[in-house]
């Protein structure tokens, strides 16, 4: 998608000219302030030549004050670089944490059944049970469940995106054919049904934004027929509760194989996207 360029807004800057008055009024503020320095250097020496031991002791403030400015600048220093280590020894903390929050979460995702092959497919179909709980998932793990499935059936680049701004996508992955998989994930009850206004939303950046081969909409409900028919229109594939739970067993298709597997229950696409 083509970014557009922002163009800098014109900021007219204003020209200063030569002022006579604002100059003449800077060069009497100066011979002010140089009268001023001048009596006040002629009152300090004639008060020396009255009192010589008062040379002494402003010598010794003079001496006292740079002293104390000396320290005030050192105590500057130190306190600065107390604070540059502390700032990065806490960003070095928070990057171990978020490098370590990343596997906790992906270790903390439901574990799944192995995948089943072809040949054990139809032998294994009426006894194989699902191990995922998916109502007991919150949003977050359901997310984590769909990746840990895209993993565990051969895609790479598995990454969690879903969450504020996601515009989306919560799943991207690469099949072993090298395609693009986009996926949202729906966590409804039983009976909230993804309507078209879900689709329509997916539809608008999972092509264009975020350049999907392949863009899927999973839920653990069911989808409406107005939702169905723009999928169908748009080429997303829509994964209802059955096709999750077959996928999840090993017993159905994957999202990115399910335009190969025409009449499959719960599956609805189309070749405009896959």
């Amino acid at each position: 998608m083509t970014t557009p360029v922002r163009r800098k807004p014109f900021v007219r800057r204003r020209r200063y000219g030569f002022d006579l008055r604002s100059t003449a009024l800077f060069f009497v503020f100066l011979a002010v302030l140089v009268s001023v320095l001048g009596l006040v250097a002629r009152v300090a020496a004639g008060a020396a030549e009255r009192r010589p031991a008062w040379v002494f002791v402003l010598v010794a403030m003079a001496v006292a004050g740079c002293l104390g400015l000396r320290r005030r600048w050192r105590l500057a220093g130190v306190a600065r670089r107390a604070a540059a280590a502390l700032d990065e020894a806490a960003r070095e903390a928070a990057e171990a944490l978020e490098d370590s929050a990343v596997p906790a979460q992906r270790a903390s995702a439901p574990t799944l059944p192995p995948a089943l092959t072809d040949a054990d497919a139809g032998a294994e179909a009426d006894t194989v049970a699902v191990a995922v709980d998916y109502d007991a998932l919150t949003p977050e793990e359901f997310e984590e469940a769909i990746a840990g499935l895209c993993e565990r059936d051969g895609c790479t680049e598995v990454e969690v995106v879903g969450g504020a701004g996601d515009l989306g996508a919560d799943v991207l992955a690469v099949t072993p054919d090298g395609r693009r998989v986009v996926i949202q994930c729906k966590h409804y009850g039983e009976s909230h049904r993804v309507g078209s206004q879900d689709l329509q939303r997916f539809g608008g950046t999972c092509f264009t934004v975020h350049e999907a081969d392949v863009a899927v909409l999973v839920c653990t409900s069911d989808f409406t027929a107005p939702a169905v028919e723009y999928a169908e229109q748009c080429g997303i594939g829509c994964v209802n509760r059955e096709a999750l739970e077959a996928w999840t067993d090993g017993t159905g298709p994957r999202p990115w194989e399910a335009a190969l597997e025409e009449g499959e229950a719960g599956w609805e696409t189309t070749g405009a996207g896959i």
